[in-house]
């Protein structure tokens, strides 16, 4: 009996085993600290700005270990975390607003590899990779936001019955009406009574202020609902940044954590995840004169001053009729007409009656877009960097209401593809019930402790060279065959995790730490049944051929067993539990291969097409 294989089956093995080799090799090379650079939608990053930051660097005596310029994005690489956190402040401070700088880790990824698609293996934030942010929810500004929406239905409330006022004044929680006319102020409390909830309602002695007050228990339900949606906003856009594994949660009251393993834009993750985005649709108020309002602080009554993206100022009328949060959905694209980039907006239905009953009744007037973001900035006081929270109100689009619309329409008037793209992006992934900030931002290593690491690693390291040396010890020949198929092994999964972009975590290092086990196992059982067939009287090639065939039943039902448990971790576990699943899947199918099909194809190369009298086993 002769052992061998057909041509295309050596072939196979010898593919898959270059493969792994090639697609695993770029780990090794390890990451550099680097500090990225992006526009903010207005202003794109060009080539320009990387001689900018190349002289700005030299003039601070900062060195770096180069500047790259790639896909719109500027990348300094520096040699050190300390000197990355030096330079984020100093690009901050020195390019101003315009521009996005955050944290990133840029792969060292020779250029032949990155070529063919390899890439370096994602590392969670448990080992090391990843940004975190801690960010703190404005609950005063919601709380503000929430007595606003207040305002605008009582002030509706009143338009809809006819029912006239000189004021509606709002300080704090306690919204006020002057009426015109003593015999509505008992009509408009009972009014609002019954129609506006979590407000407490009271008349003066004058007989025509109705005062309305926001509840204590309705103003911590919002806080509270306002967290929680914001929570639920942030996951759906990192949902939509494409991060495996990532982690947002609650902290304290009014704190929200967010870990992004892996990524590797970090500066459109601080952008998307920082952004309020919130929008609003006001009508212009055509009865000022906005260049006098801006010269001398006074606006007309229930007007607004607001300023566009070219610097001119515009009277808005304080009624907001749509806000963010009537958005259902949001894309991007080009308008028909002047194909200039522009947001296609989809209202819901409460959104939408609004949106329509305003165009029916100001046909022929403009209407407004207002965007609205709360940024963090540095700048450098009495030679220190400070962080100082602003919010920007612009307006980005004045169109004339030609027609009816309600539920779809579009956004005109944005820069460029990318920054209608974004703004779709942060929309469709839903309005923030409250500002956020983020106050903290920084690239996490192992969570457990680089020396708790370090030490897991050592642990590893040792298990793996002891079997090693039991298999080469116990079975000779055979026993170093299966040391191959292990090593193997190992350069596959790393493969094969890093071409499906998985974040490998400590949970994912116990996966493959198992299937490695599971490998050796394989091959003990296909060596103890060579041996037994062997003590039956069989030839040695006999005895091989008989090994590998009746081990291999036992050996598919053991892995498909495991194989189901994996399936069902990761249908219902979540995060960490997911990466184990993953790995472990990931490790029976490569195990199998390597400790089947890969340790056969040596044992024929060494053993098979001649004569043998003994195996080393």
């Amino acid at each position: 009996m002769i052992n061998q294989y057909p041509t295309w089956k050596n072939l196979l093995v010898a593919a898959v085993v270059f493969l792994g080799v090639l697609y695993a090799l770029p780990t090794a090379f390890g990451e550099d600290p680097a500090v990225q650079v992006a526009g903010t939608g207005a202003v794109q990053v060009d080539s320009a700005l990387v001689a900018d930051v190349d002289a700005l660097l030299d003039r601070e005596e900062i060195d770096h270990q180069g500047i790259s310029f790639e896909g719109g994005r500027l990348l300094v690489r520096l040699a050190d975390d300390d000197t990355q956190s030096l330079v984020r402040d100093l690009l901050r401070a020195e390019l101003g607003t315009d521009y996005v700088v955050a944290l990133n880790r840029a792969p060292r990824t020779p250029g032949w590899l990155s070529a063919i698609g390899a890439r370096q293996i994602s590392l969670g934030l448990d080992l090391r990779g990843g940004v975190h942010f801690l960010m703190q929810v404005d609950m005063e500004a919601g709380t503000e936001r929430f007595a606003s929406d207040v305002e605008n239905t009582i002030r509706r409330l009143l338009r809809d019955e006819r029912i006239r006022y000189t004021a509606i004044e709002r300080r704090g929680d306690r919204i006020s009406v002057t009426l015109r006319d003593a015999d509505d102020q008992e009509r408009v409390a009972r009014l609002v009574r019954r129609m506006v909830e979590d407000v407490d309602v009271s008349t003066a002695d004058d007989g025509l202020t109705v005062r309305a007050r926001l509840r204590e228990d309705a103003i911590e339900e919002q806080r509270q609902s306002a967290l929680e949606q914001n929570i639920t906003t942030l996951r759906n856009r990192v949902n939509e940044l494409g991060v495996a594994e990532p982690i947002v949660q609650r902290q304290g009251t009014d704190r929200i954590v967010v870990q992004l393993p892996g990524v590797q834009d970090t500066a459109q993750a601080k952008e998307i995840l920082g952004s309020t985005a919130t929008l609003e649709f006001r009508m212009v108020h055509q009865d000022g004169d906005p260049y006098e309002a801006e010269r001398t602080g006074r606006m007309p009554l229930g007007s607004q001053l607001y300023e566009t993206r070219e610097g001119e100022p515009v009277l808005l009328r304080r009624e907001v009729i749509v806000t963010g949060d009537n958005l259902r959905n949001a894309r991007s694209g080009f308008d028909q007409d002047t194909a200039s980039p522009a947001a296609f907006i989809t209202l819901d239905s409460q959104g939408a009656r609004r949106m329509g009953r305003t165009t029916r009744e100001n046909l022929g007037r403009p209407m407004a877009v207002v965007f609205i973001e709360n940024r963090i900035d540095v700048e450098r006081r009495n030679g220190e960097l400070v962080e100082v929270e602003r919010t920007v109100e612009e307006v980005i689009n004045i169109a004339t209401i030609r027609g009816v619309f309600s539920s779809r329409f579009q956004i005109t008037g944005l820069s460029s593809p990318q920054e209608a793209q974004t703004l779709a992006l942060l929309l469709r992934a839903g309005a923030l019930a409250a500002p956020i900030r983020i106050i903290e931002e920084r690239t996490v290593g192992p969570s457990l402790g680089q020396e708790n690491i370090e030490q897991g690693f050592k642990a590893v390291v040792f298990g793996f060279l002891l079997v090693v040396l039991f298999m080469a010890v116990y079975y000779r020949t055979f026993g170093m065959v299966a040391n191959l198929a292990l090593f193997t092994n190992l350069f596959v999964i790393v493969a094969l995790l890093s071409l499906l972009g998985a974040n490998l975590t400590l949970p994912g290092i116990a996966g493959i730490v198992l299937t490695v086990g599971m490998a050796v196992d394989a091959n003990v059982l296909i060596f103890e049944r060579i041996r037994e067939e062997l003590r039956n009287g069989n030839t040695p090639q006999a005895a091989i051929h008989s090994g590998y065939g009746k081990a291999f039943s036992t050996i598919a039902d053991a892995n498909v067993t495991t194989l189901i448990a994996a399936v069902v971790l990761f249908s219902f576990g979540t995060g960490p539990v997911q990466g184990f699943a993953v790995t472990l899947s990931i490790g029976i199918a490569t195990s199998m291969f390597t400790a089947i099909l890969g340790t056969r194809a040596v044992i024929n190369l060494i053993y098979g097409g001649r004569a043998v009298s003994k195996l080393s086993i």
